[in-house]
């Protein structure tokens, strides 16, 4: 017990050393932000360890606001930045522009006769299949392929990549400092000038993604099914990948309304962290990222979710490692209950020390993982705070879901106690500094804190708003989030004499895959 404590102790007084230059007074000498006469803001904070840099481009909108019948249309722009420009990934733009202009077209015609519902001419149909085919090959003879991205690596470039989520799409990747110009005119120019080429070709790119992370896989399955069911009128309760009919009925039309609405300067944060010097680089992407037009931030209001009144459940009986999942609703990241969530998160799920793998993994050996997470599936809007567990063989979902409700009830009638409390906010200030250990975490979490709070100073802040956390604060948000009518629940049993196998496991510690479909399109 004395090593412990000692090494507790010997754990603090680190931290206390590296929080001293990870506070928000030292970074304010190194951050410079500056919000442009178009709207879009710019974040260079300086760190030159090492001659490179890192971005982080987050635009304010995921497949929260897609279109009704046209989900996954955030997602589908996210591959077709990576297409190039008016000047980049063509061989004559001149001719290509009215050859894709052809190719919209004769897909509109095509669809319009598909989707008839009464009289459709099915040679008529086949006609005008063909015409639309024989267009978009007339267009790819003007495309050459993945040059946006070639040019990246050919000057270095690592880690070029993207993601698309409920609540926003991030593109990100690293360079050497000498070619921050380079940087800021390709990044400004994909969006000043985005081309919607190949666009039928990555879309079946999309929708083959679909169909290995969700149709093939029996926890996209579920993730897809217990949004759902959860979620009856915000838009949380459909697929970030979209769902099929929409991915095969969508056009390039669709894709360039979505981005003229949502892709404009203010509602765009970049972030660029590294060896720079603000006072240097700041006009030069003032020079590039200026040139983006002038715009009001969009209107993202949604249908705000009615309260749940009776809990609901989600049977998938799958060839298929059995899967236990269940969430209850609370409030935004806005709430100022969000920094309790946090602190519940870690205390039932971070690390061995954690009470669902204490209790579930080491104690009654029922499962293989259990966790406690917050943040499904997206923060912007109310969301759900969930808890999920994989049985062990000879254990099952009721089992595993039962031990789970026995930790809800002790965090709901049991003040946790004071090294568990100190733990939590000892592993915040630990967590924060961790995430601010290389350019490319930094970046990111600079350009989502101003994102969403306006300030970037905020994420030392939510690190303050930990420490304030009290016992009597997390019995109380447990009392109040944690009830029956407030659960949705989702299982994976073993469909009856089949073998178990073809189940996505998650990582140990880890929340079960999200709706991933949408991740990673720029790498490709």
């Amino acid at each position: 017990m004395k090593v412990r404590r000692h090494g507790f102790l010997v754990l603090i007084l680190l931290l206390t050393a590296l929080a001293a230059a990870q506070d928000v007074a030292s970074f304010e000498k190194r951050v410079t932000v500056k919000k442009l006469s178009n709207g879009l803001t710019i974040i260079i904070c300086e760190r030159p360890e090492a001659p490179v840099f890192s971005f982080f481009t987050m635009v304010d909108a995921g497949s929260a606001q897609d279109p009704m019948n046209k989900t996954g249309l955030a997602h589908m722009f996210e591959h077709m930045a990576f297409k190039g420009t008016d000047k980049i990934g063509t061989t004559n733009y001149a001719a290509e522009k009215p050859a894709l202009e052809t190719v919209e077209a004769s897909y509109a015609a095509y669809i319009a006769e598909r989707d008839k519902t009464v009289g459709r001419d099915e040679a008529k149909l086949k006609q005008l299949e063909k015409a639309w085919k024989d267009a978009m090959a007339t267009a790819d003879k003007y495309v050459v392929p993945n040059q946006f991205g070639k040019i990246i690596e050919q000057n270095g470039g690592q880690d070029l990549n993207a993601f698309t989520d409920y609540d926003e799409t991030a593109y990100h990747y690293s360079l050497p400092s000498n070619r921050l110009e380079l940087w800021a005119y390709l990044e400004s120019e994909r969006f000043l000038h985005p081309v919607m080429r190949e666009f039928y070709k990555e879309r079946n790119v999309v929708i083959e993604e679909r169909r290995l992370r969700t149709d093939s896989n029996p926890t996209g399955r579920l993730l897809e099914q217990f949004n759902a069911e959860a979620f009856e009128a915000h838009p949380y309760h459909r697929p970030t990948g979209g769902w099929m009919s929409d991915l095969n009925s969508f056009s390039a039309t669709d894709a360039k309304h979505f981005f003229d609405r949502y892709y404009v300067a203010a509602n765009m944060v970049v972030a660029v962290a590294g060896d720079i010097k603000a006072a240097q680089a700041m006009p030069i992407l003032e020079k590039y990222f200026g040139r983006l037009p002038a715009s009001h931030k969009p209107d993202e209001t949604t249908t705000v979710e009615p309260p749940q009144n009776s809990q609901r459940k989600v049977v998938l009986e799958e060839q298929a490692q059995p899967l236990y999942l269940e969430g209850y609703h609370r409030p935004d990241y806005r709430s100022k209950d969000d920094a309790v969530y946090d602190a519940i998160t870690d205390l039932m799920s971070e690390g061995r020390t954690s009470r669902l793998y204490r209790a579930l993994v080491r104690d009654k050996k029922i499962a293989a993982f259990a966790a406690g997470f917050t943040g499904l599936p997206g923060t912007k809007y109310p969301h759900l705070f969930a808890f999920y567990a994989v049985p062990l063989p000879g254990h099952n979902t009721q089992e595993v879901g039962d031990a789970i409700h026995a930790e809800i009830e002790r965090l709901k009638k049991e003040d946790i106690s004071d090294e568990e409390l100190k733990m939590i906010k000892t592993r915040s200030k630990a967590n924060l500094i961790r995430g601010l250990n290389d350019n490319e975490g930094l970046a990111t979490q600079l350009a989502i804190y101003q994102t969403r709070y306006g300030d970037w100073r905020e994420l030392f802040y939510s690190v303050d708003r930990i420490d304030k956390v009290s016992e009597a604060d997390i019995r109380r948000v447990a009392n109040e989030t944690f009830n029956d009518t407030n659960r949705t629940v989702g299982v994976i049993e073993t469909a009856a004499g089949k073998g178990q196998h073809g189940g996505l496991q998650p990582k140990d510690d880890s929340p079960p895959p999200q709706d991933t479909s949408a991740q990673g399109g720029g790498a490709r």
